[in-house]
């Protein structure tokens, strides 16, 4: 019999084969494995690393053992008891999937073939699981007949549409990489991003669009990469690995594409692909590369971080698992499919699940979401903080009926930390009563640790939850990674498990500057955030640890001034950062979005007056400047470099202070 020990509530881990339980000054509680049940799971504890405990004030170091637990055993009793990891993993329930991303999807088909998969509400098109099966199926043999083969990268440059969610599974399925670019790259970084990784093949719109812009045109684009696009083969110089341009036509007319014969069109490839409905599989394995995503751009220099099947299946699967999905779901998604917010957390989280997806546009607009939530009765709604407060603008300007929205119920927001205010007003106003939060990063595949749908409000506005199963991590000291902090210290997050990716393409340098092994050996993500640990494991960010100002050699963190600003009831948006100060290094400025109308009537010494009120002297900002938006990425991320620079050149024409 294997005894399960149990201290402070918390599960610790597991002694070696014995009936002595040793003692010590802390109540221990003994769970026969035995009485546990029967069930699927098979697990391994892989390191004897030290992990210190609290209770009642006082510390211990405890050994966890190497040892297998037999698969006739699982953890399910104890954990449901709401007995949890402190500081240490998310679990090992349920086990890892251990198949590629189209194998899973093939039993997901068998069993939900006749339910919708994907719903792209600005195409009017709705594919069921079979059609987007066998759909892929067809691409995938055009593809291949086009040279793309196993291990090639392919670039993709689309908007969210059924063409772009078909051809991720036949780029899955041909063991190609798919390679996502953000649509609002121009031509020199789509060309150093096609160099970078050798990229066989691109596949782009003949336009873009992007959140409130005209559509622009890609013909220049690709006369930038191709300058005889009227040829009739593809040559460039400029990018010599890439062997063919794809084009999908999504301009509606607006754009005159018969005379460039060197691209290829998106439906032609299709066509090649035949009616047979079976496709041949390519001996892919989970650990083969089958994702590139370049991180979001909130530095200036993106990575190409390297995720393999087995790291994007499992996390879109713990991700939907945490938000409780069924075949019964249907998960509105503005997010877009070339990040990983659209990509992982939005489409394999539903396809690992058999919801629904639906895209209510290309790129993002608050009121085509509202509409599909509307339409398609939504019973989920993603987004990043900014797109959440320009829906609830609209709900409160009455540009969209207040009734349709009872269907929804869960969620995910993420990308930054969310205000207590907004969650409150999502609950009240959009009944996301289950709206989940998300914390991660690219390298990570990207989410490390989630709320649940019944976690206490307060948890999920101070916290982002408790670590995914199978993931662990530890907050470390931000100067010496070597050592570990205690419970409800702040330092920075490192995370480890399957959901760490590869490494960056090409890029050895950096890849180790942030995974490095400990001493037993176990790869780290040193993510670059500051975080802390309570007693029941939840994780709270309090800001990217570059991001800290340092006023006077005091911390000050932007998202506890964010925060209270966003409380103020003529303040929209609000974001923060630190400007250079002759007398303290850095001093607080605040971005300030104010509502529109009368409720916006706001001037900056109320600001100031309201943060002093309700934070201390040292938080309130110096300077307050008036915006109307923020640089962003494509995903919806503040740049806050940019706004710091922009702070600048305010403060040099004399703004900023009233």
């Amino acid at each position: 019999m294997l005894p399960v020990i149990l201290l402070a509530n918390t599960l610790i881990g597991f002694l070696p084969n014995t009936t002595t339980m040793p003692t010590d000054p802390f109540n221990k509680i003994s769970f026969d494995l035995d009485r546990i049940g029967r069930a699927r799971q098979t697990s391994l504890i892989e390191e004897t690393t030290r992990v210190t405990y609290a209770k009642q004030g006082m510390q211990l170091n405890i050994a966890i053992w190497n040892m297998h637990i037999p698969e006739s055993h699982d953890f399910k009793d104890i954990l449901e008891t709401g007995l949890q990891p402190m500081g240490r993993g998310g679990g090992f329930r349920p086990p890892l999937l251990e198949q590629t991303v189209p194998q899973h999807f093939e039993g997901v088909v068998r069993q939900y073939g006749d339910r919708d998969a994907v719903i792209s509400h600005h195409q009017r098109i709705r594919l069921t699981y079979d059609t987007l099966d066998r759909d892929s199926n067809r691409l995938a043999r055009g593809l291949q007949k086009l040279g793309v083969k196993k291990g090639d990268r392919v670039a993709v440059s689309l908007g969210n549409n059924a063409e772009f969610a078909t051809l991720t599974y036949a780029l899955f399925k041909l063991g190609a990489i798919l390679v996502p670019l953000n649509p609002s790259f121009n031509a020199p970084q789509v060309l150093n991003a096609i160099n970078h990784l050798d990229a066989s093949h691109l596949i782009i719109g003949a336009e873009t669009n992007l959140p409130r812009k005209d559509p622009r045109s890609n013909i220049s684009l690709l006369t930038h990469l191709i300058p005889n696009l009227s040829g009739s083969s593809l040559e460039s110089e400029l990018v010599p690995s890439l062997k063919n341009v794809v084009l999908v036509n999504n301009a509606q007319g607006r754009v005159a594409l018969d005379e460039y014969r060197s691209l290829k069109r998106y439906e032609h490839v299709f066509e090649d692909g035949g009616q047979d409905n079976a496709f041949q599989d390519q001996g892919l394995h989970p650990d083969d590369i089958v994702n590139i995503q370049f991180t979001s751009g909130t530095t200036s220099m993106p990575k190409a971080a390297c995720l393999s099947h087995r790291s994007i299946l499992n996390n879109g699967n713990s991700i939907g698992d945490r938000m409780l999905l069924t075949p019964d779901d249907v998960v509105c998604c503005p997010p877009p499919l070339f990040h990983c917010f659209g990509c992982i957390l939005g489409y394999m989280a539903t396809a690992t699940h058999g919801s629904a997806i639906v895209f209510p546009t290309e790129a993002f607009n608050a009121l085509a979401t509202l509409e599909a939530v509307r339409e398609y009765k939504c019973t989920a709604l993603y987004g990043v903080p900014t797109m959440f407060v320009a829906e609830l603008e609209l709900l409160a300007h009455g540009a969209v009926p207040k009734d349709g929205f009872q269907y929804l119920r869960t969620g995910i927001a993420a990308g930054s930390a969310i205000p207590s205010e907004l969650m409150r007003k999502l609950h009240k106003n959009l009944n996301l009563t289950e709206l989940t939060i998300c914390y991660g990063m690219t390298e990570t595949s990207p989410v490390s640790a989630m709320t649940t749908t019944d976690d206490p409000i307060e948890k999920r506005i101070d916290s982002v939850g408790r670590l995914l199963p199978h993931v662990r991590a530890k907050v470390v000291n931000p100067s010496d990674w070597s050592k570990t902090l205690n419970v409800g210290q702040r330092g920075e997050l490192a995370v480890s498990g399957y959901l760490l990716m590869k490494g960056y393409w090409g890029d050895t340098a950096r890849t180790e500057e942030v995974l490095q092994p400990d001493e037993d050996g176990r790869l780290w993500m040193h993510t670059g955030d500051e975080a802390s640990m309570d007693e029941e494991g939840y994780i709270k960010i309090t800001g990217r640890i570059k991001d800290l100002i340092i006023k006077g050699g005091e911390n000050i963190h932007p998202l506890e001034v964010e925060n209270c600003l966003f409380a103020h009831p003529a303040i929209s948006e609000v974001s923060v950062v630190g400007l250079p100060d002759e007398r303290y290094g850095e001093v607080v400025a605040a971005f300030v979005v104010r509502h529109a109308g009368d409720e916006g009537n706001v001037t900056a010494d109320e600001v100031r007056s309201w943060v002093r009120e309700k934070l201390s002297h040292h938080l309130v900002p110096k300077y307050v400047f008036w915006v109307d938006n923020y640089p962003k990425t494509a995903s919806g991320k503040i740049q806050k470099f940019k706004l710091k620079e922009q702070g600048i050149a305010l403060l040099q024409e004399g703004k900023g202070m009233d």
